[in-house]
């Protein structure tokens, strides 16, 4: 029996005696009339791929009510498609009802202006390289020095000292820095 031949509502009992092959075939079959028909019912193209899986997930789900025109489910499929794409225009004309009534959001100042990190990023531009390194991998990524160390091609060691003369020298410039930008040389 060729491909041809065979309907696909005997396609679909395959499907249902367990045949996945035979769900792949129907599918290949009206996937792009189901996608073609969709389309021109939703606002946008990637609804209409949703259409087309809602229609495939509705047919197993209601795999026993399909009904069948000559053999062929395309006009299920179709009625279904059809449906579907009301179903998701509605609830986007509804979503966009919605969010026009609603009030305007109120601008909120970005926390980020209120953190003065100007000292401490002078201060961190101030070190060498490989000190800006190790704190760059270790205090603002949390690296351990292990990792530190392998990503930079280094030994354990090294990380470690470079670590700790970067800390020495970023609390010295710090505390100079902070002094000069602080009324009366008070530190924040």
């Amino acid at each position: 029996m060729t491909t041809l031949s065979v309907t696909d509502e005997e396609r679909w009992r395959r499907a249902l005696r367990g045949d996945g092959d035979a769900v792949g075939e129907l599918f290949d079959l009206h996937h792009s009339r189901v996608y073609r028909h969709s389309l021109r019912l939703v606002p946008h193209a990637v609804d209409a791929e949703d259409v087309v899986a809602v229609v495939w997930l509705e047919a197993w789900r209601k795999r026993d009510h399909i009904r069948f025109l000559n053999g062929s489910m395309l006009p299920w499929l179709l009625v279904v498609a059809t449906n579907t794409s009301l179903n998701i225009t509605r609830g986007a004309r509804r979503h966009r009802a919605l969010l026009q009534r609603l009030p305007p959001p109120i601008p909120q100042p970005d926390h980020a202006d209120a953190f003065d990190a100007g000292p401490a990023q002078a201060a961190l531009a101030q070190l060498s390289r490989p000190h800006r390194e190790v704190v760059a991998l270790c205090v603002l990524n949390g690296l351990s020095e292990a990792e530190a160390a392998q990503a930079l091609g280094v030994p354990s060691g090294t990380v470690k000292s470079r670590l700790s003369r970067a800390n020495r020298a970023l609390r010295v410039k710090y505390q100079e820095l902070a002094s000069k930008s602080s009324p009366g040389g008070v530190l924040p």
